[in-house]
């Protein structure tokens, strides 16, 4: 979806758009910008096997596309990427799901050899962004912007994602989705890890979303959410969602739910049918003095 903003509306706002060819916008000491690029190539395709360890990737990587949010005056940067999700699906390591479809997909990468399927084919990530602190060159002396590992503290919370800030009626100065790999699980369902940003005149929102459907089989939705309302009199608040939803076909047909794959096409629609298997609210305070 694009979304067109009238310059006026930019400016009562106090935003103004990136140059130099950049999508995204400034607005309250907030940098957002997203950045869509084509699939990886087939040579950097090898560097992420060589450098993940594995032989079995998603059928699409979008290598360089993510979704940056940058506070300028901490230099705190939350971003997603493909790359560090993969490495979060290595890691878990969770174990093949069972389905008799999967027997031709462990011919997939190498058609010539027998390939035993004892990886997750699904690419199931616990990825919930990636945090980084840049250096001010200026404030540290030294003659270029650097990035440190994050030491972000995030508390957990009883606070809720404030929904009635998240209804006004704004105007939506940005919007934009960014899709960091897909697979179609060899047209026997999807894997798709996107993320979604939308800034308004008084809060920016993201969803990043894991959705696997293995066709007959399985659902399963993890959903991280990010809000982040503008107070000039405050440092910025955000409050982090993170929300693991999973069911199989089986347990929804008991429940009377239908079980063609046609019903479960958009996982907003039957995301509230699926189990709640793991919940966890955090809030994160940014120090501009940082």
């Amino acid at each position: 979806m694009e979304v067109e903003v009238d310059e006026k509306i930019l400016k009562a706002a106090g935003a103004e758009l990136l140059t130099d060819g950049r999508r995204g916008l400034r607005l309250h000491g907030w940098e957002i910008e997203s950045r869509k690029r084509s699939i990886l190539s087939s040579s950097s395709l090898q560097e992420w096997e060589e450098k993940l360890q594995t032989s079995h990737l998603p059928e699409m990587i979008f290598g360089e596309s993510c979704l940056v949010l940058k506070h300028i005056g901490s230099g705190t940067k939350i971003h997603f990427n493909a790359f560090d999700a993969l490495a979060g699906w290595k890691k878990e390591g969770l174990p093949p799901v069972e389905v008799p479809a999967a027997a031709k997909w462990k011919f997939r990468s190498k058609p010539s050899q027998q390939v035993i399927l004892d990886y997750d084919y699904t690419f199931t990530t616990p990825y919930f962004g990636s945090e980084v602190t840049e250096i001010d060159p200026d404030k540290h002396g030294s003659g270029e912007v650097s990035e440190i590992s994050s030491g972000l503290h995030w508390e957990d919370t009883e606070e809720k994602l404030d929904l009635v800030a998240l209804a006004l009626k704004e105007p939506i100065l940005f919007y934009d989705e960014v899709v960091l790999y897909e697979d179609e699980l060899a047209d026997n369902g999807v894997s798709l890890l996107s993320v979604k940003v939308r800034v308004m005149p008084s809060y920016w929102f993201l969803l990043l979303q894991f959705w696997l459907r293995v066709d007959g089989v399985l659902m399963r939705l993890r959903d991280t959410r990010m809000h982040c309302v503008f107070d000039k009199n405050a440092d910025p608040v955000i409050i982090r969602e993170r929300c693991w939803r999973e069911s199989t076909f089986q347990a929804l047909s008991a429940k009377g739910y239908p079980t063609d794959s046609a019903s479960y096409a958009d996982p907003s629609i039957i995301s509230q049918r699926l189990p709640v298997i793991m919940h966890k609210t955090e809030k994160l305070r940014i120090s501009s003095n940082l």
